[in-house]
Order: C-alpha cells, then structure tokens, then sequence
C-alpha cells in the first residue's frame, strides 16, 4: 500500500518538472519582455536611473540562456556560435546609449530561440508518444491463475492473458483466442487486423474486440516496438552530411563575421565619414543581421520532421545521412524470398488422378503431413484447413525421410508423399505429363503423393509474390530507378517471379558473396545503390549499397545492417521514403538560399544605413522562424 500511493504522490511531481523544463525558455523569455516595457515605460517618465535596472533585469533574464549557451561552447567546446554573436551587439548597443535597441534585440532574440525549441520539440513528439504506448505491466496465465508481473520481467513462452481494450505487452504468438487488433502505432496501418491462432502479434498495439492468451516469443529488449525507439533515437542523434558541413562552417563563419566587425567600428569613420556613434552602432547592427542563425536552421528541423514522418509511416530511417542519400537513388537490387515474395511457400495447384475427389485426397495428404515439420508441409496442412478439412485421421508407421519425403499408413493403405525421384522418376513423368511440366517449368515446387495403386495426385506450391511488390516495381520504373532481383534460388523460379514482378532484371544461384559483387557492379553502374534484404545472407550486401533497405520481419543481423527499416514489409514505402527524401532536399536548399538571401539584404541595407538595430532582428529573427515552419512542412503526408 505504501509503495502505491509513493509512487502516486511522485507522478505528479515528475510530470510539472517536465513541463516546466519545456517552457522555461519560453517563461523568461517572457519576463524578459515584461521588463522591457516596464523600463520603456520608465524611460518615458524620465526616471532614467530606474529605467537603466529594468532594461539590465531585461537583458539578464531574457538573454540568460542563448549567453549561456555562447559562453559554454566558447568556454568548453573553444567554439565561436551565432549566440555570441548576439550577446556582443546587445552589449554594444548598451555601451553606446541605446539601451532599449539592445533590450529588444535580446527579447526578440530569446524568444525567436524559445520558439525554435518548441518547434524542434514538435518534431519529436511521433517518438515521445510513440514511448508512451508500451505497457508496463502484463497479465501472466500461471498455473490457471492470472499474475500481474512488469513487462521486463516477462521470458519467452510465458502465457500473457489480454483482454478487450489493452494493449499487447510483448511479441509473441496467439495460442488461444481469436480478435482484431490496431496495428497503426507500429505498421502505420490505419485498418484493424484479424487475428487468430498462430498469428504474431506486436506489442504497443491494441486488443480491440476478443480476449486471447499470446505465447511470448521474445523479450521485452527484443520486440520491434523496443526496436523501433531505439532506431529512431539513434536516428536523431545521426547528422547528414549537409548538416555537418553547416556545423562546421557556423564557426568560421562566425569568426569572419567578428573580423568585418572589427573593421566596421573605425573604417567607416575614416573612409565614408560616418561619426563614432553611427561607425559603432553600425558594426552592431552587422553582428546581427550577419549572423547564420536562419542557415544553421535550415536542416536539422526539416531532417527531423522528415525522420517522425518516416517513422509514423511505418519507415525507420537509422539517420539523417540515410534519408539524404535516399534521393540520389538510381537502381535497386531486391533479394527474393522474404522481400519479393512472402517467403513462405503456398499451395498454387491440386491435380488428381482421373476418379478421385479433391476433397478426400487433400483429407490423406495433410493427414500424413501433419507429422512432417518440412515447410511444405506446413503450407500443405494449412491449405488443407482453408479447404475446411479442419478434423485430420491419425496414420500410423509415420517415416519421415529427411531431403525426400514421408510414408505413413492411413486406413491400412500406405502412401508416400515426397520429391518425384522418391516416388519415382518413371511414374512421375507420365502423370498428367504437360501440366506437370508446364507448372515446373513455372518455377514451382511439385509434391507427388503415391499409394498401393500408383500416383494419386500431385502438389504445386510456390512462394508467392507480395501484394505490394508489383506496384513497387511500377513505381520505381515511374521514378527512373533501375530494378534487379538477386536470388539464391534457381533460374526457373527467379524467372517465374521476373516476369510477374515485371522487374528490370533478374540473377539466380546467387551466394551472398554473389550479391555482394553484383551490388558492387551496380554502383559501378549508376553510383547510387539500394540493396533490399530480410536474411542473413542478405547483411553483405546491404552493408555494401549506398542505402541498405531491411524488412522489419527479417534476421536481426540484417535490420542492423541497414541503414532504413519497413516495418510492415511494405514495398511500395521505398518508393515514398524516395519522395521524401527528395521533398526534405528540395526544402533544405529552399531554406538556404532563402536564409543567405536575407543576410546579404540586410547587409547591404546597413551599409546604406537603411536598417535599424530593431528592425535587423526583426528580419534575422523572423527569417530563422519561417525556414525552421518551412521544415516542419515535412511532418505532414
């Protein structure tokens, strides 16, 4: 009882600290503000001395943060900021009598800075609430009796018990139950999905309609919600390459800017006859409208906005440098099985001899395979249960041969189900002999099933496309990317999947170090390479493209290779985080020309002397403000 209402009373607490922490900027900036106009005020009433102590007050509380931050990068970093920049024309003004000009400067200085945190937060906010879905505690089934432990306290195979309106505390497998969940915080999917025995569930998603019981399947460190935060915060840490060179360049920058400067506070007196006064104030007014706040502006925002946007579509982009290099794309290699294809195979055709019912020989054939734990097996049964055969007979004598095949005795009647050399070569070729080849020359896999009188029938099944892969495929040709399947499988399946897929070329028998090579090849080719994997076997080469594309289904070796995750396995994303890539550059440089456009105007207005100190922070202040709204363009779509 004691640890509950603790742990009530602190929440509170915790949650007014964090508030106060996002606004504080913002408050005294405010302040500040406040006793601008009451040293205005003051100064209009001639009572000077007063007047002096609130414009101190003023510039001390509104100025408090951006000089901290100035002093901290030149005291620690030995760097030179637009913050310095700042601070020295405030003071400059107040040297020379214009203290209102300076107050004002730093009002409109802090609270251009107060507003740009709150904008820059914003950006964040899809990964802070994305946080805030997982559950902290989880229902556990033990011994019949239901157990309330901490989700980071859950191990695989634990029994987790949730019911209607919760949401999912791991990944895990529905063992009992059937429902529809809401999917949309980790796959951007805006339509619930039916759930039902056997299928993966996600935590951070939400129960919507059923009770069911789910088999955790991996830890709490483990599951793609935990996965998915880790990848996006590591992604805004992450720079682009133009960000970096921004950042280098603020401090040189900055250091000319202190060089003109200088100059300006005697030359023009000399040279254009200006007097001391007009020389100083001048020199101030030129550390404001030259600093490159709006050009140290122009890219993180947009970078971020773009990174939540990707995020909140179900596409995790491990960095900034990532997402610019998206867009200078020019060909894609796709691996087959697990990022074309399903990766599973599925029964595409039934054939059976001349007499014999569909029905009864689906009912023998899973009979016999539900004891065989091969992959075609498992799509036999399931194609079976589709078929509503759902109540299987229980064979006796069950052999199952590894790399050929099953025998069982089934109503006291022995069958083999397997490869056509395991039943036989000869038999196999004369059982309806032109569609059997027809089907394989198609690419798929044939089960031949035989009992005591011959052939029974036969089994096609084959890894099928995604529904997504053929309009990915179009949509990469309608942006003038080339597209190439590399594959481990052999040449008739490759070209089976070739065709449907319509992609631009395709290459079979490939080992991973093949796809590394053939990755290679196409950078020599066109510069710029995408490399889309699920396996293991699929990490080389996406570690060797230009961009490395994971599903987020596939091998934990491979979505830490890559340099971007599909969440939901959605083809048809790469094609949208393309566009997106290309919408941030293309606001990147609106931003930048729009920002140098602006310093060089009100430079050469201060040199006419046609700008004042007010209304050159207005127009560095305001110019900063519109590139980092421009940025934040990109959280929308």
């Amino acid at each position: 009882m004691g640890e509950s209402i603790g742990l009530t009373k602190a929440e509170p607490v915790a949650t007014e600290k964090s508030l106060f922490q996002e606004h504080q900027e913002l408050i005294f900036a405010i302040f500040g503000g406040l006793f601008l106009g009451v040293a205005i005020v003051l100064q209009n009433l001639e009572f000077q001395t007063f007047a002096v102590a609130a414009f101190l007050l003023s510039y001390v509380i509104g100025g408090f943060f951006k000089a901290k931050e100035g002093f901290t990068d030149l005291v620690v970093e030995r760097s030179l900021n637009v913050e310095l920049l700042m601070i020295l024309a405030a003071i400059g003004a107040a040297i020379i009598g214009y203290w209102a000009e300076g107050a004002i400067l730093i009002f409109i200085f802090s609270l251009s800075g107060a507003l740009e945190t709150y904008t820059l937060n914003k950006s964040h906010r899809e990964i802070s609430a994305l946080m805030e879905l997982q559950p902290e505690e989880a229902t556990v089934l033990v011994g019949g009796t239901e157990k309330v432990i901490a989700v980071t306290a859950l191990q695989v195979g634990d029994q987790v018990l949730v019911k209607p309106g919760e949401r999912i505390p791991t990944d895990g497998k529905i063992s009992k139950g059937q429902t529809t969940i809401d999917e949309a915080a980790i796959t951007g999917e805006s339509m619930p999905v039916v759930k039902k025995i056997d299928d993966h569930v996600f935590s951070g998603t939400v129960n919507m309609n059923g009770a069911i019981t789910v088999t955790v399947t991996k830890t709490n460190d483990e599951t793609l919600f935990q996965k998915i935060i880790e990848l996006v915060q590591t992604a805004k840490d992450e720079k682009s390459p133009s960000q970096l060179f921004i950042e280098k360049f603020e401090g040189t920058y900055v250091k000319g800017v202190l060089i003109v400067v200088a100059l300006m506070m005697f030359l023009p007196h000399y040279l254009l006859g200006w007097s001391w006064t007009e020389t100083f104030y001048r020199a101030m007014v030129m550390l404001v409208v030259a600093s490159p706040c709006a050009l140290v502006a122009s890219i993180m925002p947009a970078t971020l906005s773009a990174i939540s946007n990707g995020a909140r579509n179900g596409i995790l982009f491990k960095g900034g440098v990532h997402l610019e290099a998206l867009s200078s794309i020019k060909a894609i290699a796709l691996d087959k099985t697990g990022t074309l294809t399903k990766g599973k195979p599925e029964v595409t055709n039934v054939i059976v001899r001349d007499g014999a019912a569909v029905k009864e020989f689906l009912y023998t054939v899973a009979s016999i395979e539900s004891h065989s734990t091969h992959p075609l097996a498992e799509a036999i049964v399931n194609y079976a249960k589709n078929e509503d055969i759902s109540v299987l007979a229980q064979p006796d004598d069950v052999e199952d041969i590894t790399g050929w095949g099953i025998t069982a005795t089934l109503n006291e009647k022995k069958y083999k189900v397997g490869k056509r050399s395991f039943i036989g070569d000869d038999a196999a070729d004369q059982f309806f002999k032109e569609e059997t080849e027809k089907l394989s020359i198609s690419g798929k896999t044939l089960v031949y099933v035989a009992d005591e009188e011959g052939i029974y029938g036969m089994i096609a099944l084959q890894d099928t496309v995604r529904d997504v892969a053929i309009e990915a495929i179009r949509r990469f040709h309608e942006a003038g990317i080339y597209s190439i399947m590399i594959t481990g499988d052999h040449e008739k399946t490759a070209q089976s999947i070739a065709k449907e897929t319509n992609i631009d070329e395709y290459i079979a028998n490939c080992l991973p170090e093949t796809k590394v090579e053939e990755v290679k090849e196409l950078k020599r080719r066109y510069g710029s390479v995408a490399m889309v994997g699920d396996g293991i076997n699929d990490a080389p080469a996406l570690a060797v493209s230009t961009v490395g594309i994971a599903m987020g289904t596939g091998t934990d070796v491979a979505i830490e290779t890559a340099d971007i995750v599909l969440v939901k396995n959605d083809l048809s994303k790469i094609a949208k985080a393309i566009e997106l890539s290309k919408r941030m550059n293309r606001i990147i440089k609106q931003n930048i020309i729009f920002s140098l456009s602006i310093i060089v105007l009100l430079i050469i207005g201060n040199f006419l002397q046609q700008v004042s100190l007010p209304l050159g922070v207005i127009g560095h202040e305001g110019s900063t403000i519109l590139v980092i709204l421009n940025g934040l363009r990109l959280l929308r779509g």
